[in-house]
């Protein structure tokens, strides 16, 4: 199994920009399709971006094309989430997320791997 925790959040004002990383230990990094995720109390969790085991394909959801990019550092066993001209509506918690499905990579479930968590708030 993989451990997943996530660093880099915080409070920005609207415009800024922030970058997430996920570090991961365990099992072999790139054995995992890796995603992010982020949630509001009492919503659904939203996939935000997805990227295959090679970073050879990533997903991102419309309302973040353009502005966010997901990568990933298998020599670091790390995920990142650049996020760029961030808006009051991108406050959330943002998880990271790891599966091993060999299809339906961009998909991640309840039973797969997750981390803890990291807030970011965007002021308007």
């Amino acid at each position: 199994q993989v451990q997943l925790v996530e660093s880099g959040g915080g409070l920005v004002q609207a415009g800024d920009s922030l970058r997430l990383s996920c570090a991961a230990s365990g099992r072999t990094f790139n054995m995992y399709n890796m995603g992010w995720f982020r949630q509001l109390p009492g919503k659904e969790r939203e996939r935000v971006a997805a990227i295959t085991r090679t970073g050879g394909s990533t997903y991102y959801t419309d309302s973040v094309k353009g502005r966010f990019a997901i990568s990933r550092d298998n020599a670091r066993n790390t995920l990142y989430l650049q996020m760029n001209g961030l808006k009051p509506e991108d406050t959330a918690v943002y998880y990271c997320a790891a599966n091993s499905r060999p299809a339906g990579a961009f998909v991640f479930t309840r039973s797969d791997y997750w981390g803890q968590g990291t807030q970011v708030t965007v002021s308007s």
